[in-house]
């Protein structure tokens, strides 16, 4: 613990904690890791709810929808109001509705990902979309990418639901939806434009959704490309914890640096006053 206090001291602040309303929560790798529930997790929660500030949850993992969260979150019994748990698939869906309205999407994704885009009226369909969306997709077969990257050499705009290369999972880790998005970018050679953290539309959909002010919001991680960068530059805090992907290294080696940096939750949770 030592090691982590001389880091906040040199390069953050503790005082920062002060300001936070509001705990913007990763999921996996932060609170459990594949379904254990890591031990700190409820105790942070109650710290967080005793000392007055509130949380949420915001997940990128763009397989599942808000429904099978909730739904998981009770197993492990934590319950929460459906407004708390956030998730990729809300960012590019907001963002869609304000500046695709009614156009059609070639999706790869899980079911429960259409069936969001469905809830949310988007046509979907497998023929002349007006764009494509890759996202989280654990059904993937060969005949969706080969689709996808026909609609893309087409000039079909292409858009992530989330950049993650890898999602952790009991066994390590498995490939996520940036690695999807990195194999049709090296058959088309089109990147395609991501939502999720970091992206600022997440910032900007934390915000609204929370009612906080960039000062109020700490979003917590344990991501350094996702969960930290999506606050880098903003009033928001950024707090890494090292229970999940980051290692000492990486940390040390990245240029992209939290304001605040714990072993995990518990010890943030010791840190509330």
């Amino acid at each position: 613990m030592d090691d982590i206090l001389q880091y906040n001291t040199g390069r953050g602040s503790l005082e920062k904690l002060g300001h936070v309303k509001m705990f913007v929560l990763d999921m996996d790798g932060t609170i459990y890791l594949g379904d254990r529930l890591f031990p700190f997790t409820r105790g942070f929660l109650d710290k967080v709810q005793a000392t007055g500030r509130g949380f949420c949850f915001f997940t990128n993992n763009s397989s599942k929808n808000r429904e099978a969260y909730l739904e998981k979150l009770g197993r492990m019994g934590i319950q929460i109001w459906p407004e708390q748990m956030l998730i990729s698939n809300g960012v590019i869906l907001n963002w869609l509705g304000q500046h695709r309205p009614g156009e059609s999407c070639y999706l790869v994704g899980t079911p429960a990902l259409a069936a969001d885009f469905q809830a949310a009226g988007v046509p979907l369909t497998d023929e002349d979309p007006d764009y494509v969306v890759l996202g989280f997709d654990t059904t993937l077969t060969y005949e969706k990418l080969c689709r996808a990257c026909h609609f893309v050499r087409a000039g079909k705009a292409i858009y992530g639901v989330n950049p993650d290369w890898n999602c952790p999972v009991e066994e390590g880790f498995i490939p996520d939806c940036g690695s999807m998005a990195a194999l049709v970018k090296a058959s088309t050679g089109v990147q395609c434009e991501f939502f999720g953290k970091p992206s600022p539309h997440t910032l900007a959909y934390m915000l609204e959704k929370t009612g906080c002010q960039p000062e109020e919001l700490a979003v917590v991680g344990d991501r350094l490309y996702t969960d930290i960068a999506v606050a880098a530059g903003t009033g928001a805090t950024s707090i890494l914890v090292m229970s999940g992907e980051t290692t000492p290294a990486m940390l040390a080696g990245s240029s992209i640096q939290p304001d605040l940096v714990f072993q995990d939750l518990g010890q943030l949770a010791g840190c509330l006053g």
